[in-house]
């Protein structure tokens, strides 16, 4: 065998069809990969495969590495603290670290009340421990939610989740005592007075306040396909929650961390929820999640109720310090705003060509960006094969993208806040010869 026959060989058996056929064996199918791209390196807003192909990176890991791939300090932070300790437990024996971190999430939460934090893993568990603390504190048991809400995929999270498929397919039966209302959405023809009056209906219906724990809600609907909760909204809920003794829970765990073009999306409406979860873009790419609320709350379970062998890793916390350092020190929040004035630019223009065919972008909540795809203009005929097709091309071209909407018709653009201006206009152009491409394809 020649040397150049070797080299090939070699690269039959290392690169991503050959990883994807040994992934296909040894991992459940039901985790899935939304493309067959291995993953050798990441810098910043590009990755490189195992056959060094680059790519554009307009997913961040699903907006957890706010930060960009790699960043130094953050690689800096984490490499020192691997020269102390990797764990101990911080209900055992804890660090500062963990006690800085809480420190600076309590004074970075929107609202003039004192706060509170604890840490966990993951968005989910975040969640989990919401609920569990706005139960211990009201002593009442319901929770409502929003239809397309997104919220995780543990049993409880998934019975507030408001999208069947994949996410609670086959699951069932999930928590009792969880109640959805419909989230506003003008493009659907949602509007605001809609969903307080099917609130009230609830209230009259299936539970009445005096027996309802919390609301949660996203600030921006993730999966259900980046939908902004209209301020008026946010703050009606803050005065039915007043009124009622309900706790208003705001799910921050796609939004935080300067995505929407504030620290916290909440900010956008100036409104104070009671607790906060907190989650991807904290740790910079390292298992971190937190719920943060006000004090008295966050104080009502007992000693022991609350945490995790995990929870509050060191090697996490020291990422997240030298996150929220970044986010101050490279102005990340005021990027974001940037980020999502280039995009808008772009993809407004090309819906000016193709109103038919892009039926709306959302582009006011920073490095949140979405566009949704539908059949002859018609916001209720979302089209999602050539959704599939448009990602599908743009993965093989050297574009990372994601979907999201309970119609699978929603592209999702979450850059990095630290993605330049150059990246982002190679990636659009990906984008763009994608979206014509399959456009031609189909007629």
């Amino acid at each position: 065998m020649n040397v150049s026959a070797k080299v090939e060989s070699s690269i039959e058996v290392t690169g991503n069809a050959a990883w994807q056929v040994r992934k296909n064996a040894a991992i459940a199918r039901g985790e899935g990969n939304a493309a067959p791209i291995y993953v050798d390196r990441a810098r910043g807003s590009e990755i490189w495969d195992v056959e060094g192909r680059r790519y554009v990176d307009f997913g961040a890991g699903i907006a957890v590495c706010n930060t960009g791939h790699m960043h130094p300090k953050i690689h800096a932070a984490v490499t020192a603290q691997l020269e102390r300790f990797s764990h101990t437990c911080v209900m055992v024996t804890p660090y500062d670290s963990a006690v800085m971190l809480a420190e600076r999430l309590n004074k970075c939460a929107p609202g003039d009340s004192l706060k509170k934090s604890m840490f966990v893993t993951t968005g989910a568990e975040a969640v989990e421990n919401a609920i569990k603390i706005a139960r211990a504190h009201t002593d009442r048991r319901g929770v409502i939610a929003f239809d397309g809400g997104y919220h995780g995929r543990t049993m409880m999270t998934l019975g507030l989740t408001g999208k069947v498929t994949p996410y609670k397919n086959r699951f069932g039966p999930f928590p009792g005592e969880i109640y959805r209302a419909p989230f506003p959405i003008a493009y659907h023809g949602i509007s605001v007075e809609d969903s307080l009056r099917a609130l009230q209906i609830l209230f009259k219906t299936d539970i009445e306040p005096r027996d309802c724990a919390a609301i949660i809600v996203e600030p921006v609907q993730g999966e259900g396909g980046f939908y902004p909760a209209p301020d008026a909204f946010l703050q009606a809920l803050r005065q039915i929650c007043d009124e009622h003794g309900i706790l208003l829970i705001f799910d921050e765990i796609q939004t935080g961390f300067g995505r929407t073009g504030k620290l916290f999306a909440a900010e956008h409406a100036e409104v104070e929820a009671d607790l906060m979860t907190v989650a991807k873009g904290l740790a910079g790419g390292f298992p971190l999640a937190a719920v943060i609320g006000k004090q008295e709350i966050m104080d009502a379970p007992e000693p022991g109720g609350l945490g995790g062998t995990y929870a509050g890793s060191p090697i996490g916390c020291a990422a997240a310090l030298a996150v929220l350092d970044v986010i101050e020190e490279e102005s990340l929040v005021e990027a974001s705003v940037h980020i999502g004035r280039v995009f808008a630019k772009r993809l407004l223009a090309l819906q000016a060509e193709f109103p038919d065919r892009i039926g709306d972008v959302r582009c006011d909540r920073g490095a949140m960006v979405a566009l949704e795809l539908v059949e002859n203009g018609d916001a209720n005929c979302g089209d999602a094969a050539l959704t599939k097709a448009i990602v599908t091309a743009a993965y093989q071209k050297g574009l990372i993208a994601l979907t999201c909407g309970v119609r699978g018709n929603v592209f999702r653009f979450l850059p990095a806040l630290t993605i330049s201006d150059e990246l982002i206009h190679e990636g659009l152009d990906i984008f763009e010869q994608c979206f014509r491409d399959a456009l031609a394809d189909k007629r």
